[in-house]
């Protein structure tokens, strides 16, 4: 059951940082000059805000952990900072479907008949990181996971990317890495090294469309002392501003979990 809601979320948290910290675009490896200090990075990061109502996305998914590994198709729907509806399809059946608003969240699965109806906290907590609305949104779209313009960050440069370091709270580090052309996110890092726990999720594919720049491939790794868990998404169909439907309902037969 938890590798479909893992993948619904893509998010689990946190894997060892083994990629390359690399600008890549398209298939093809970035060889541009190393870039100069720049103040503005935070600044020209926003600049390339996606500009849409909605956004259609059809995505092949891969779960990998240590005991098993599972392909899947995901279909994700978002009205801009308003919902978000992801279904999770194995062999064109529905698996489980989750329901995201900027107050509640909501999801079900099939397999055990089974759903959850409540808000960020106690997902939050089972997750092991601090979710809300804003950071699905910008990981599924490539947007920085944090508000970058609401922290203070510590730039350096690091192979050929801005890399800005958040460590000003011990137990818990985080780090963003933007290249130098787009100023695109490339590579986010959040660890938390007392509790052996790290998420690190790498974009690396985009296109560009009328509407900005979109990623089409993520990776999503984590580790914590259970284990490791791999995530890829790669979007296969890209449609924006189309009329949508959001269709949700739990099956009344479905048993309500409580998350502790």
């Amino acid at each position: 059951m938890k590798k479909y809601i893992a993948i619904l979320f893509a998010s689990v948290f946190m894997i060892s940082c083994k990629s390359k910290a690399v600008a890549v675009q398209n298939n093809t490896i970035a060889e541009a000059a190393p870039p100069k200090e720049d103040k503005k990075v935070v600044d020209k990061h926003y600049n390339n805000k996606l500009d849409f109502k909605t956004l259609y996305i059809k995505a092949s998914a891969r779960y990998e952990d240590e005991k098993q590994s599972q392909n899947v198709t995901a279909e994700i729907r978002i009205e801009k900072d308003k919902q978000i509806l992801i279904s999770i399809r194995f062999l064109g059946i529905t698996m489980a479907k989750a329901m995201i608003t900027p107050n509640a969240v909501s999801y079900y699965e099939k397999i055990n008949s089974t759903y959850y109806e409540g808000d960020f906290t106690s997902l939050s907590k089972w997750l092991g990181t601090d979710l809300d609305y804003s950071k699905v949104q910008n990981l599924l779209v490539g947007e920085a996971f944090d508000d970058l313009r609401k922290g203070k960050y510590t730039q350096t440069i690091v192979e050929n990317l801005f890399k800005l370091e958040d460590e000003k709270d011990a137990n818990l580090k985080k780090a963003f890495y933007l290249d130098s052309e787009k100023y695109l996110v490339q590579k986010e890092e959040i660890s938390q090294p007392a509790e052996n726990k790290m998420l690190q999720i790498n974009y690396s594919d985009s296109k560009v469309f009328d509407q900005g720049t979109l990623p089409t491939s993520i990776e999503i790794n984590a580790t914590q002392p259970k284990g490791k868990t791999d995530i890829n998404l790669n979007y296969n169909n890209i449609s924006f501003n189309e009329e949508l439907t959001f269709p949700y309902s739990v099956p009344s037969s479905y048993k309500k979990v409580i998350i502790k």
